[in-house]
């Protein structure tokens, strides 16, 4: 099986180009700061630059090693998800599923090694490039050098392979269950729960904030985490979530969307848990990214009204929400692509059944445009809500304000970013499905 999957790399590259793509650009960014751990344990280098880089490069390591996972297996996931026939041949052909699963690690793990090989030369340099903004911005002593060592390779190979690894282990093991006719029918219950207790935790940490002294130096910690596993509960209860949304909106989206507008509504409520991989990721980039760049924003100009000098910590602290955001952004739109693109191709069949019943390319973009919006609004409310619940508190108890004094540019650009890539994707991909002829739509489908 070790031997077919190297096969199956070698003949078709182009499958595993989404998870090569996610394997290196994780790697790179794993890579990049695990550098910083080298640097700072270099010699000659004083304590306050070695206490910046470290804290600055296990934070990051941190986010970055489950955002990495989460975007591997989001596509991983969609790759198994497409080799269903494939899948089901194999086990007809007498193939065990623990055979199968060793065909899908082993070709996981290639392609992340591949990827991680790929990474190291972007990664050096852009060790040196963030060593040279850590001193621009006078976090690292300007005679420090940078070093690109084991800890950087280390962490880079050893995250993009397990995790690599591990999210192909899940995704086959699903795959396989689902074609043998099994079913856990107390996964749903179990998503539930976790969400809640997410939604929980979440609350507790955003009102914490109130119990904290307005000039607490670390009063940031609690709205930000609160917001993001507000984020995560939300994601996680996204799916059930959207049934609600559309019991409300499909009256109105009947009467302002005619035909597309409700066959838009009646396609989501039966694929609502398929589409979770697209509400997940939506949900926590708007989340995330809201609550962090307001809550740095209101902190930066209090320091500045205060007439108080930006601190070696407080640039640190800057530093972290600003990469932890494009982290955030860039893994996000990976997962929303690839989860959009699966969404929208697998549907070829359904799509050419449409076209021979009499309805024209346009009248199917327009139900497939209907769902991307609904998508996009559901993923962005909540997303907003779990950032707003964060942003008021901290507000408050530094500036005694409810609202931040920003203006809403921040959030408008958030749910820009979000809205583009889900409505072109879901689009693009639909108008390159629709080239294909009815006819052999059907055929392929059957």
């Amino acid at each position: 099986m070790l031997f077919l999957a190297v096969r199956s790399v070698r003949e078709r590259p182009g499958r595993f180009l989404a998870t090569l793509l996610s394997g290196f650009l994780g790697a790179v960014i794993i890579m990049t700061f695990g550098s910083l751990h080298d640097t700072a344990a270099a010699p000659g280098v004083d304590r306050v630059s070695s206490d910046s880089m470290t804290v600055s490069a296990s934070v990051v390591g941190g986010y970055g090693s489950l955002l990495v996972f989460f975007a591997i297996a989001s596509t991983l996931t969609v790759s198994v998800r497409q080799r269903a026939e494939e899948i089901h041949l194999l086990r007809c052909t007498g193939a065990t599923p623990a055979q199968i699963s060793r065909m899908v690690v082993g070709e996981s793990a290639v392609v992340a090694l591949a990827g991680a090989v790929l990474a190291v030369g972007p990664a050096v340099l852009g060790g040196r490039l963030l060593l040279d903004l850590f001193k621009d911005s006078g976090q690292v002593a300007a005679h420090v050098e940078p070093v690109f060592g084991a800890m950087a390779l280390g962490s880079g190979f050893g995250v993009a392979v397990l995790t690599s690894v591990g999210a192909a282990f899940l995704a086959v093991r699903r795959a396989t269950r689902t074609a043998a006719g099994a079913h856990r029918p107390g996964r749903g219950r179990a998503r539930t729960v976790a969400g809640c207790a997410a939604l929980v935790a979440g609350a507790g940490a955003a009102l914490s904030t109130y119990a904290v002294d307005s000039t607490e130096e670390s009063l940031m910690a609690f709205p930000a985490y609160g917001a993001i596993l507000l984020s995560v509960g939300l994601a996680v209860l996204a799916p059930s979530l959207l049934g609600r949304v559309l019991a409300l909106l499909g009256g109105p989206l009947a009467a302002v969307g005619g035909a597309g507008g409700y066959l838009s509504v009646r396609n989501l409520r039966r694929r609502g848990v398929q589409l979770a991989g697209v509400l997940m990721p939506m949900t926590i980039f708007t989340g995330v990214a809201t609550a962090t760049l307001y809550i740095q924003a209101v902190e930066s100009d209090w320091v500045t009204g205060s007439g108080l000098a930006k601190t070696v910590e407080d640039k640190n602290v800057e530093t972290l929400n600003l990469v932890v955001v494009g982290i955030v952004v860039v893994f996000s739109c990976i997962m929303l692509v690839n989860s959009l693109y699966a969404a929208t191709s697998y549907r070829r069949g359904e799509f050419g059944r449409q076209r021979l019943a009499g309805a024209t390319p346009g009248q199917v973009l327009g139900v497939v445009g209907w769902e991307a919006v609904i998508l996009t609004l559901t993923g962005l409310v909540l997303g907003t809500v779990a950032g707003i619940a964060g942003i008021i508190p901290f507000t408050m108890v530094r500036t005694d304000r409810v609202l931040p004094g920003q203006g809403p540019g921040t959030w408008l650009a958030v749910i820009a970013v979000a809205a583009v890539v889900t409505l072109g994707t879901s689009l693009g991909t639909a108008r390159r499905t629709l080239r294909t002829p009815a006819v052999d739509a059907v055929a392929v489908a059957a």
